[in-house]
């Protein structure tokens, strides 16, 4: 017999069931980020199941445990938000406006899912490779703030090693105190928090510049040197 013949054929209701299972794992992480938004960050599974309209015992059929349930919701949270962010990554207009819409974007959605950020820091094992799910969001934001910054710092002669982490740097920023004003506003309105954030994120990366030999106009197109 040929080695083709010998080969086990694939076995197609075992694919089926894979796709099933991935389709069904989207509908509860779905219903999960409704029941959040409407229970709060300590929703339970039962509120889960009771969204998605099934029992408990039916949402652990395509989920592992918990902890499994609270990493898919994880992942989702981290697309959702980079989903927002989308266009800082193919940037125009001036470093102001840039600074902007990074910072409203980012401040927004926080407001926004307020309660979904909660359940992220009350369930840190929900990180994927370990880590916890703040740190993956605040990650997977600087991963691209730092090529973005790479890209502005090369096209200017400058060292590229400074772009990861002033871009982690200012994240950090942004998501630690955005995430205390959730909890404690003391009378600070949201825009309010912005355009301090946006002052504040600007202040930084023109001293960064101005040591290097670099001036630039926050309210002038960014312009490419030589161009």
């Amino acid at each position: 017999m040929t080695p083709e013949a010998d080969a086990p054929r694939p076995d197609g209701r075992a694919a089926r069931w894979a796709g099933q299972r991935e389709r069904r794992r989207r509908e509860f992480v779905d219903a999960a980020l409704r029941a959040i938004a409407e229970h709060g960050p300590e929703v339970s599974t039962e509120k889960i199941a009771d969204e998605a309209g099934v029992a408990r015992t039916r949402v652990y059929k395509h989920f592992d445990d918990a902890a499994d349930l609270q990493r898919a919701i994880a992942d989702r949270a981290v697309r959702l938000i980079t989903a927002e962010l989308a266009p800082l990554w193919d940037p125009s207009g001036t470093p102001m406006q840039l600074i902007t819409v990074a910072v409203g974007a980012h401040t927004g959605w926080l407001a926004e899912h307020g309660n979904l950020y909660r359940y992220l820091a009350r369930h840190s094992q929900a990180g994927r490779r370990g880590g916890d799910a703040i740190t993956d969001v605040r990650t997977a934001i600087a991963r691209q703030l730092t090529v973005l910054f790479e890209h502005y710092l090369d096209t200017f002669d400058l060292d590229v090693r400074i772009a990861e982490p002033l871009a982690f740097g200012l994240v950090g920023l942004v998501d630690t105190s955005a995430a205390r004003w959730l909890e404690n506003p003391r009378d600070i309105e949201l825009p309010e928090l912005a355009a301090l954030l946006v002052r504040w994120i600007w202040r930084v990366i023109d001293d960064t510049l101005r040591e290097r030999g670099i001036e630039l106009d926050p309210d002038s197109p960014l312009l490419v040197p030589g161009a």
